[in-house]
């Protein structure tokens, strides 16, 4: 992944920033919240020797616009087959991380025809369970507390840490760095107001409110495979033992050691679980009758 990568694309009046690299079957990359395009640059080099990888920054997020808009699971879904349209990309498969995991899952519930394979990463979107961090975000009053989390010390901690760990051989954790670069991102005060959108969209005090658990059985005929770090201190790694349970024929990948961002933790072994289970599944064949005949047989 490099600065030369980096596209940009008007759609409906706002620009949205995207990287592109390599050639052959589509892979969809989806971030997170507070994340961008950037969290998959561990991956994105060697994942282009094979495919035609696609990574933009969410609307919100990055360096695409922050307009006061929609910014639910649909509409971020809507806004991701646009994309593919204008990038003349008929379907790919979809891999979503955290967040980017809900917006996958929607994306495949309206967008059938265009997911040829599903990839969860850490997904939100499974349970209720989430960290404080988020939660705290959905409180009343969080929009005058973010410009403190987002001033300048506390921006620059993450870096700083990373800088320390170097000096003595060491290497800050996935997580650390990934939490860095979401702090970083609340600078601007568009981002932290599209920020508090998004979590408020499927969070609440509580946890999470928006869950695709009952609908998970759709995906019998979708190639899924599920991914999480068994030290994910942001949303716990049961989430996608119960996904397993869910969703027929699925694949369940645990990275031991490592936490919210596996692909970060062990980029090579990312790189060749999702080249394996590519290889080893036929794209998904949209079938409009069969999701009928699915629905019915799973009528209350």
């Amino acid at each position: 992944m490099t600065e030369s990568s980096e596209q940009q694309i008007e759609l409906h009046g706002h620009p949205v920033t995207y990287h592109r690299v390599g050639s052959g079957p589509a892979v969809l990359l989806v971030h997170g919240i507070t994340s961008s395009s950037r969290t998959w640059r561990s991956v994105m080099p060697a994942l282009a020797e094979h495919y035609d990888v696609i990574a933009p920054d969410l609307l919100g997020h990055g360096r695409s616009a922050k307009p006061r808009g929609d910014y639910s699971l649909g509409g971020y879904a809507s806004g991701l087959r646009d994309l593919l349209v204008a990038l003349e990309v008929p379907a790919a498969t979809v891999v979503g991380h955290s967040l980017g995991g809900g917006v996958a899952m929607q994306f495949a519930y309206q967008f059938p025809d265009r997911v040829e394979r599903l990839v969860l990463v850490d997904s939100g979107g499974l349970g209720s369970e989430v960290s404080l961090v988020l939660r705290a975000a959905t409180l009343p009053g969080a929009e005058y507390v973010l410009p403190l989390l987002a001033s300048s010390p506390l921006r620059g901690a993450g870096a700083a840490l990373g800088s320390v760990l170097g000096r003595v051989g060491l290497r800050a954790s996935a997580d650390v760095r990934g939490m860095a670069e979401g702090f970083e991102s609340l600078g601007d005060a568009e981002a932290r107001r599209a920020f508090v959108h998004t979590a408020r969209s499927v969070i609440d005090p509580a946890g999470q409110r928006v869950d695709a658990t009952d609908r998970l059985y759709l995906a019998e005929h979708v190639p899924s495979l599920i991914v999480w770090g068994d030290r994910d201190r942001m949303i716990p790694v049961r989430h996608g033992h119960d996904a397993h349970e869910h969703m027929p024929n699925s694949r369940l990948e645990i990275f031991p050691g490592a936490g919210h961002f596996p692909f970060n933790d062990d980029p090579e072994r990312f790189v060749a679980t999702l080249h394996e289970f590519i290889a080893t599944t036929e794209p998904a064949a949209f079938d409009d009758d069969l999701v009928r005949r699915l629905m019915l047989r799973h009528r209350s």
